[in-house]
């Protein structure tokens, strides 16, 4: 019997008119971003469809995601197909797992993320901060580099995504200057990526502790799935501890790399990427040799995956 894992993308794998060709076969698509849209109070569809500026700010990126992910789930539930043991996000993803998983509503979960997306741009003024990925150079090496640099200022390694492919993130001073001492270390290289807030370093305490408050308010639900949550690379046993490791997520590294090596461990052979592009895929056959893996991010993958599952 095959393990099956679904995993669930983060920032990054928006694209306008995401989801259109699913849309046309499964109604459950408009159904779902109808319902995410009555939360948010405006019609999340037409902005993913129509709007790419307005789909590429933080706040409106991490629930339209989030509810491309749940709008997939929702049509693989109903189409029979075959459940899996464990579910897992990358960053924002932790909470499409987590609606998945029967934790969060929906309703309560694209609300949460959109403040979530404010507030971590807010954390920090546009144009200081920074993010760069680090390519081809081990993660002590990495640490290392954002050591040294930190007399520029706040630097932190902050994605583990695969074997030799960490993100760092900070003040845009001190990310440049990891740059060039990575790069003095012997990363291939070191790439400065297209974003506006710097995630999961340690310039986002002050959005973590709004964001605290305001999980506060959200009723958690016991898992109908595990979810192994991005801080610890595991599940968490209740409630309480759900709410801190969300928290903890937004100024704690996502260690993707352990989260992926404990599926494995628990038997996971297959992962399944619930959302739109394939950036998961790659990280995942990375960091586990000979583990399957496959998107649901079109029509046509889709059906593969459920032709495969029936």
């Amino acid at each position: 019997m095959t393990s099956l894992a679904f995993v669930f993308p983060g920032q990054g794998s928006q694209q306008k008119g995401m989801l259109s060709d699913v849309a046309a076969r499964f109604p459950v698509v408009a159904e779902t971003f109808a319902e995410a849209s009555a939360a948010l109070g405006f019609d999340l569809w037409s902005l993913c469809q129509n709007d790419e500026e307005a789909l590429n700010r933080t706040e409106n990126t991490q629930p339209a995601l989030l509810t491309a992910g749940i709008a997939l789930w929702r049509i693989w539930q109903a189409e029979n197909g075959v459940q899996p043991s464990f579910l897992a996000g990358h960053s924002l993803g932790e909470y499409t797992a987590l609606v998945a998983a029967g934790v969060l509503s929906l309703a309560d979960a694209v609300r949460l993320v959109a403040l979530r997306g404010r507030l971590m741009q807010d954390a920090v003024p546009a144009g200081t901060g920074a993010m760069a990925a680090i390519l081809g150079l081990s993660d002590d090496d990495v640490l290392a580099a954002c050591r040294e640099a930190a007399v520029e200022g706040v630097v932190d390694a902050v994605n583990f995504n695969s074997p030799a492919q960490v993100v760092i993130a900070g003040e845009k001073a001190a990310v440049e200057a990891a740059m060039r001492l990575a790069t003095a270390k012997g990363a291939k290289r070191a790439l400065i990526l297209p974003v506006s807030v710097p995630s999961h370093c340690s310039l986002m305490k002050p959005a973590a502790e709004k964001l605290a408050a305001a999980l506060q308010d959200v009723t958690f639900n016991m898992p109908a799935i595990p979810v192994v949550q991005n801080v610890s690379a595991r599940i968490e046993a209740d409630a309480d501890s759900m709410r801190q490791a969300l928290v903890a997520q937004l100024y704690s590294p996502v260690q993707w790399v352990r989260s992926v090596e404990w599926l494995a461990a628990q038997g996971v052979t297959r992962t399944l990427e619930c959302g739109p592009g394939k950036v998961l895929c790659g990280l995942n056959k990375r960091i586990h040799k000979g583990m399957e893996c496959e998107s649901l991010e079109n029509e046509s993958s889709l059906l593969a995956a459920l032709a495969r599952s029936a």
